[in-house]
């Protein structure tokens, strides 16, 4: 085990946020519903899944022994409690657009309640061995949410093709604050394990978990999008926008993957700090502005 403390230079809080999304049109990127549903996948996967991290940690707590540790995690808790109801937020005003989520949530649901969620064992090392096994799946999902949210904040094409201002809000005030706890998941695996074993293992079977997920809601969405006469979403169309900068490229999203995988990795080492505080400084929904 690694005694390592936190490394998150900033202390963690929640911030109160406010988004009006009466405005917010179906296919927010215009002319773009592929990409468009590609990222509003996002609202589907992060209620659910947030809620169970939140669950996760409250359970690692007590096993915390390093008192900045456990002052980040618990900021860490707090700042996914409010990412999880603030992309809830979002699905009443795809179901009032004619696209009714919860066929979708509710396979999202049993993921991470049932296959994920707590098991009736006895305690001792096979009730710490899942919970140590789900920790570690948190910090590799966590290596991907930071790249996303620094992806997004320098995003500059979703501006030029006319993204609505306020989803991009939420998202960029979302990736901020991935970047600005990225180090948190990945400090509390070492704390508690910090065995490269498991950190690979976990590593696949997130990696596999999101791959299948994502793709799965992208044909949910284009499938049940009341304004497509024939939606199906493709690898075709995600490489395409990849090109274009409205999602990450596949190239950018593969040279991820042995980042986490090398032995020296540690997450303060990526993404761009200053970017994600100056932008929670000047996020209308992050500073609780309604617009």
């Amino acid at each position: 085990m690694s005694n390592t403390a936190s490394r998150t230079t900033t202390e963690l809080r929640a911030r109160q946020v406010a988004f009006d999304w009466s405005d917010t049109p179906l296919h927010w990127l215009p002319g773009d519903p592929a990409t468009t549903h590609t990222i509003n996948v996002l609202h589907l996967l992060l209620p659910a899944g947030e809620r169970w991290f939140v669950h996760v940690y409250k359970q690692a707590l007590p096993l915390i022994r390093d008192e900045r540790l456990r002052r980040d995690v618990i900021g860490f808790i707090g700042q996914e409690a409010v990412h999880s109801q603030a992309h809830d937020d979002v699905l009443p005003q795809l179901k009032r657009l004619g696209l009714d989520p919860t066929p979708y949530t509710a396979q999202v649901d049993w993921f991470f309640e049932k296959l994920l969620g707590d098991r009736t064992l006895p305690p001792g090392r096979a009730r710490r061995w899942w919970l140590l096994e789900r920790v570690a799946l948190i910090a590799a999902i966590e290596h991907y949410t930071a790249f996303l949210g620094d992806w997004v904040l320098g995003a500059e094409a979703l501006d030029a093709r006319g993204a609505d201002p306020v989803m991009l809000d939420l998202l960029r005030w979302h990736g901020a604050e991935e970047v600005e706890h990225r180090s948190v998941a990945f400090d509390l695996f070492l704390h508690l394990d910090g065995g490269y074993r498991r950190r690979a293992r976990t590593w696949a079977l997130a990696f596999t978990a999101l791959v299948f997920l994502w793709q799965r809601g992208t044909r949910f969405f284009m499938e049940n999008d009341p304004t497509l006469l024939d939606g199906r979403a493709s690898w075709r169309e995600f490489l395409r926008a990849g090109r274009e900068g409205v999602l990450p490229s596949a190239g950018a999203m593969l040279r991820s993957i042995p980042t986490y995988l090398g032995p020296g990795y540690h997450p303060s080492r990526e993404c761009d700090t200053a970017r994600a505080e100056a932008y929670l400084t000047a996020s209308p929904g992050a500073n609780g502005v309604v617009r």
